[in-house]
């Protein structure tokens, strides 16, 4: 790789970085490329909504370009064969890795950051367990909506209470 292809790739990063509202970090060992198309598939599939990624690249330049973001104080664990995964949802990128690590073996889940504040390896998996912010959204226009289907229901009762009686009658007067 030449040094404007670096360079290029660093200003990326930091872009990424930049507007990122959290990381996971992993280490991976024998993964291989479909391994690698897996995770990526699956963060682009949740990306439409968290603009989720996942990387492999040189822990030298991830070190030039976390330079002046909120994902700073995360530089010295970049060491070793390293994966990164960041997502605008905190639950995203914890949640795809996670999973990803307990099916194969080749990747272990090192830390994480939710903007800056630093996660380790426990807590990442602790949030990876949390339901996502679409899950969460889900539940709760559920429960706005359980009150008035109630009440419908409840509204409805007479009616159709007052027509099973008229129907039983019209049973036994046959």
């Amino acid at each position: 790789m030449r040094r404007a292809e670096k360079t290029k790739l660093a200003e990326s990063l930091h872009d990424n970085f930049n507007t990122a509202k959290a990381m996971v970090i992993a280490h991976y060992s024998g993964l291989t490329v479909a391994d690698s198309n897996a995770i990526r598939l699956s963060m682009r599939e949740a990306g439409a909504e968290s603009a989720a990624k996942f990387k492999v690249t040189k822990n030298r330049i991830v070190r030039i370009a976390i330079k002046g973001t909120q994902f700073e104080g995360l530089s010295d664990r970049f060491t070793g064969p390293t994966a990164i995964g960041i997502a605008q949802d905190p639950v995203t990128a914890a949640k795809i890795l996670v999973d990803f690590a307990k099916e194969n073996g080749k990747l272990t889940i090192i830390c994480g950051a939710i903007g800056d504040q630093t996660l380790e390896a426990d807590e990442v998996k602790a949030l990876a367990a949390l339901p996502s912010l679409t899950e969460l959204r889900g539940r709760l226009v559920g429960l706005l909506v359980a009150p008035a289907a109630k009440l419908v229901r409840i509204a409805q009762a007479p009616a159709s209470q007052l027509a099973r009686m008229a129907q039983a009658r019209g049973a036994q007067g046959a």
